[in-house]
């Protein structure tokens, strides 16, 4: 097969070979005498072209670049059994350690006692800490410094009654309801004449009265004795028993207690051989209130509010418990404070538990209205304050 030799300079592949093609086809169509070689062999497709090396480009290996040691590839020979496999899966960073808790000192409005339960579980079942809060509960060696040491700032929550409160916030104290215990009052008239009735004012006239709160005194003594009564001769003034009811009882010192709590001082009374009977404030007039609010100061109430909710979320979580659990709940209490463990708490439990809130942070907005107005028309107050003034909801300051 004939040759064909070219002394070309170095071209590229691609521009060489449409050359070649094109001198064959040229060279074919305008003489079929041309020969190419020696042979006289015609030139046609099927020639072998033969291309110097030097005008051919060499083609170029490809780059390899081998992987450092740990990375997607490892080279055979350094791999082995015992190393360990690369991953590109991270560790986990380690967990972050929680935020510290928040302290969170709450005033009780006297000594420990089972209307206080809700607290103790919420404390004891850890509820406050899912809060973050890290809750103190005090008890006040005077009951009246309670509300002194909030409106000071030297707590963040302190603990009274709904009656009180209406008459602190009339005073100027700048305190707001943000929760509520028990529902219903825990007091009432504890009488111990049996002679004595609330229908016949006369039978009033030689009794002694004793108060501890300024509730006792200002709204339930104002309202059991008519100013006709207080003129008499033989009429003497109210006193102050210092929370310490039976005994001013026992000594004589008083015949009537105008705020006793019911649950246990009649019962504090049978073995002393007194007789007594208890009449509800209800039945003398007195609007139905709330028997244990949480208060918190109104002035820094902006910068409180979100701890004062989380602190009602769990105070909510602990009242449902105690419903759902209730010898459960008694045998937390008395374990932790053994003092409670008395046959006096334990009988009136059962009765305490109906009293309870369920919804703690909701505000009775009609009950607030009933009890300014009722103030108003024994003329102990002068104006009526809204009820946004007494009472909030911690948690819709939130929304």
């Amino acid at each position: 097969m004939a040759h064909l030799v070219l002394p070309w300079r170095r071209y590229g592949t691609p521009a060489l070979i449409a050359f070649l093609l094109f001198l064959n086809s040229s060279l074919y169509a305008s003489d079929e005498t041309v020969v190419n070689d020696a042979d006289g062999a015609r030139l046609t497709l099927d020639t072998d072209v033969v291309v110097p090396d030097g005008l051919w480009e060499t083609p170029r290996e490809p780059l390899l670049v081998t992987p450092e040691p740990g990375l997607d590839e490892i080279p055979r020979e350094e791999a082995s059994s015992s190393d360990p496999a690369p991953s590109a899966t991270l560790a986990l960073p380690p967990p972050l350690d929680p935020p510290p808790l928040k302290a969170f000192a709450v005033m009780l409005d006297w000594y420990l006692s089972p209307q206080h339960a809700a607290l103790v579980i919420a404390k004891e079942r850890e509820l406050f800490e899912d809060q973050g809060l890290d809750v103190e509960l005090l008890s006040p060696a005077d009951p009246t410094l309670p509300l002194k040491l909030l409106a000071a700032g030297e707590v963040e929550l302190a603990l009274t009654r709904e009656p009180i409160l209406h008459l602190q916030a009339h005073a100027g104290e700048p305190l707001v309801r943000v929760g509520t215990l028990v529902e219903t009052p825990l007091n009432a008239v504890i009488v111990t004449r049996s002679t004595a009735s609330v229908d016949e004012p006369a039978s009033l006239a030689g009794l002694r009265y004793g108060f501890s709160t300024r509730e006792g005194e200002s709204v339930v003594a104002e309202r059991l004795v008519p100013q006709s009564i207080r003129q008499t001769d033989d009429f003497v003034e109210p006193v102050n028993v210092h929370f310490d009811a039976a005994a001013a009882v026992v000594d004589g010192r008083v015949d009537v207690i105008a705020d006793g709590y019911y649950a246990t001082l009649p019962d504090q009374l049978a073995p002393e051989g007194i007789d007594s009977r208890v009449i509800h404030y209800e039945e003398i007039d007195i609007p139905r209130h709330d028997g244990l609010v949480v208060v918190a100061n109104a002035t820094t109430l902006a910068h409180t509010v979100q701890s004062i909710a989380r602190f009602m979320t769990a105070v909510e979580q602990a009242s449902h418990w105690m419903i759902d659990n209730p010898e459960a709940a008694w045998a937390l209490v008395t374990e932790r404070h053994p003092i409670l463990d008395n046959e006096v708490n334990q009988a009136g439990w059962e009765a305490l538990l109906r009293r309870m809130s369920l919804s703690p942070a909701a505000v009775n907005t009609r009950r607030y209205q009933a009890f300014e107005a009722y103030l108003l028309s024994r003329g102990i107050i002068e104006t009526v304050l809204p009820v946004s003034r007494l009472a909030i909801d911690p948690h819709a300051l939130q929304e």
